[in-house]
């Protein structure tokens, strides 16, 4: 058996350290246990931090972003190289085991969805290691692909035939903005340009 890079004695320490400082203002506790290789062939972590307390809601609103970004700022912290993120996971009442479920579901539902239709399936932008889930999920396929494309925090999943060229990501639409101020509602109102004297409004 390989020994293991992270462990509890050595890397814990400076997981707590950073941590301790980093959660401050959070009603949350955390513990630092062994990896229980649950899905060995897709994630299998050396180290768990474990989250728990009243404010742990906070964490994994949309999809975890919070608990996400504390992983890889603690991985930051460390100094982690890429290719060992894989090995720390941050977790809070087992969503990590069911998000992998999840995409290990939907990425099977794409596939089949592609093989019936023959048209590209783009997954929603999702994180590095969520797209690799996909790919990994995917890579005993023989009549579909999955590729990445997209850049920084739109980087998306996109599986599709074999010998399809790979189509352009689809970037979701930007919010519409509101009027500035004082401009786009009609005289009288808030948020209107008010008339000026002699009855006459300006020309923009």
């Amino acid at each position: 058996m390989d020994e293991k890079k992270y462990t509890i004695s050595s890397t814990g320490p400076r997981i707590e350290s950073f941590l301790t400082m980093a959660i401050r203002d959070f009603d949350v506790s955390f513990k630092i246990v062994d990896g229980l290789h649950t899905h060995p062939d897709i994630e299998d972590p050396e180290l768990v931090v474990k989250f728990e307390g009243r404010d742990v809601d906070l964490l994994l609103a949309n999809r975890a972003e919070l608990l996400l970004a504390l992983e890889f700022l603690t991985m930051e912290a460390l100094r982690m190289p890429g290719e060992d993120h894989s090995l720390l996971c941050f977790d809070a009442n087992d969503y990590r085991l069911l998000r992998i479920e999840e995409l290990r579901l939907s990425a099977v539902a794409a596939a089949e969805r592609v093989k019936q239709t023959g048209r590209p399936f783009h997954f929603s932008p999702m994180s590095s290691r969520e797209r690799r889930i996909i790919h990994l999920c995917l890579r005993s396929e023989t009549e579909i692909r999955s590729e990445s494309a997209g850049i920084g925090p739109f980087r998306q999943v996109i599986v599709l035939p074999l010998n399809m060229p790979l189509p352009e990501p689809i970037r979701p639409p930007r919010p519409s903005a509101p009027p500035p101020p004082g401009r786009g509602g009609p005289p009288g109102r808030r948020g209107g340009p008010p008339p000026r004297r002699g009855g006459r409004r300006p020309s923009y």
